[in-house]
């Protein structure tokens, strides 16, 4: 199966995920050698875009990626990287599990007990059979 590399100038993210439990622990980039290398070794090698080389993860700290399993989107443009953390099970550099830490505060969207357009038997735009008869939206069914 074949990455598409081109789309991001040479490189594909790399999803890093726990293989036991699913949590995301880091996102990576791989060029075509980076796959290669981590597909043939069995641990996890990204692309570094600061340093221009390779690097495989763990390699200093002891904390390395063992992959369990690789997949690829719909796109093939994204790599998924299913691991077991070998070490103190310290991804991020930041020692800490998972490099997603950081949270980040939005607006939630409405629920759905919350109106929203096209409710309240105001067709909606978006389904084209809204408001029809015959249909739940337009009430008499």
């Amino acid at each position: 199966m074949q990455i598409d590399f081109e789309k991001m100038g040479g490189l594909a993210p790399a999803i890093v995920q726990d293989a036991g439990n699913g949590e995301v622990l880091m996102v990576g980039f791989m060029n075509q050698e980076a796959l290669d290398k981590t597909l043939q070794t069995g641990f996890v090698t990204f692309y570094s875009r600061t340093r221009n080389k390779l690097w495989t993860k763990g390699e200093t700290s002891g904390n390395r990626l063992r992959l369990t399993e690789a997949a690829t989107d719909c796109d093939f443009d994204t790599v998924l990287c299913k691991v077991r953390v070998e070490g103190d099970g310290l991804v991020c550099h930041e020692g800490t599990r998972s490099c997603f830490t950081k949270p980040m505060s939005f607006t939630p969207a409405p629920g759905p007990s919350e109106p929203t357009a096209g409710s309240a038997g105001t067709p909606n735009p978006s389904k084209p059979t809204a408001g029809l008869p015959g249909t739940p939206e337009a009430g008499n069914v």
